[in-house]
């Protein structure tokens, strides 16, 4: 059952190097932005675009053989409701916006840092984090929405949020437990945290997913847990304080909604939904009273074919 932990900890590796990639090419273009012209951004974002979206796409594909190996790795194998349909995933924002325009907001707020009294490197170098984060956040978002997806297909399986890389309070807080299929899996920008699918919560015992936050404080060092927790923080932890009381976990912290993305008339989703919003699968998960209804609200909205 170790492989399990991994197969989780593999499929999280690659996803962040590929948003580090993408990022890497987003600043590349950034960098040769003249300050005086942010309009020019416009020709670069389109390239960035598809940059993203190609990124997107290969988060999506591969989640399919993961979900499926993570659950075979548990001796179970259940026949999917249907198979991913990963384009349905690609240039568009996790919020549910058009991608295209959410590589706008850069050059958008740096005009705005800049009229508001901040020097041009100053605003440059806040737009150029911005972009940063929207990128690493975007193709990790996919990939997560993607393995949700290919976990609610699968009868009888159920998730594991597991931390990686940098984490925070919040996260640690709703890491380690065994989660519904249809849960919101909850994140901030850049967040690295990743799901595996499993079939019971003793699969999840056995494999070394369920932690507590109280185990996870207390496997950090002083400076460790005065960084991710603050000071102050930790100190009440350390004195017996309620983790779940200290930190507001939702804080900061997104799921999807809709979308009017790939409805177009000629597209799956929008022949299904006729002329409806598109929902995004996590708007799906909270509108849904079953697993059922979120299987045949999945596939009215072309994620499931």
């Amino acid at each position: 059952m170790s492989s399990l932990l991994t197969l989780g900890e593999t499929r999280a590796r690659t996803r962040r190097a590929l948003a580090k990639r993408v990022a890497r090419a987003g600043l590349a273009l950034w960098r040769q932005l003249d300050p005086r012209n942010l309009n020019n951004w416009i020709p670069s974002s389109t390239q960035l675009f598809q940059i993203v979206a190609a990124a997107q796409l290969l988060q999506a594909q591969e989640s399919e053989q993961y979900v499926a190996a993570a659950l075979a790795a548990q001796g179970f194998s259940p026949e999917p409701a249907g198979t991913l349909n990963a384009s349905m995933l690609a240039g568009i924002a996790s919020d549910g916006r058009d991608l295209l325009s959410l590589l706008q907001l850069p050059t958008i707020a740096t005009k705005v840092a800049i009229r508001d009294g901040s020097s041009v490197d100053e605003a440059m170098s806040a737009g150029q984090s911005l972009l940063q984060t929207i990128l690493r956040t975007q193709v990790s978002d996919a990939g997560r929405v993607a393995d949700s997806v290919n976990t609610i297909a699968r009868p009888e399986t159920r998730w594991v949020r597991v931390l990686y890389g940098e984490t925070c309070a919040r996260c640690a807080l709703l890491a380690g437990r065994v989660y519904r299929a249809k849960a919101d899996f909850l994140r901030h920008p850049r967040c690295d945290c990743y799901s595996v699918p499993v079939h019971t919560e003793d699969n999840a015992k056995e494999a070394g997913l369920i932690t507590s936050p109280r185990e996870y404080f207390n496997s950090l060092s002083r400076d460790e847990q005065d960084q991710i927790f603050t000071k102050a923080g930790a100190e009440a932890i350390r004195h017996g304080a309620d983790i779940s009381q200290v930190v507001n976990a939702r804080r900061g912290m997104t799921a999807a909604g809709t979308t009017r993305e790939g409805t177009t008339r000629r597209g799956l989703a929008g022949m299904r939904l006729q002329g409806a919003p598109r929902l995004m699968p996590e708007q799906i998960y909270r509108d849904a009273k079953s697993r059922d209804e979120a299987i045949n609200l999945l596939k009215k909205n072309g994620y499931i074919i």
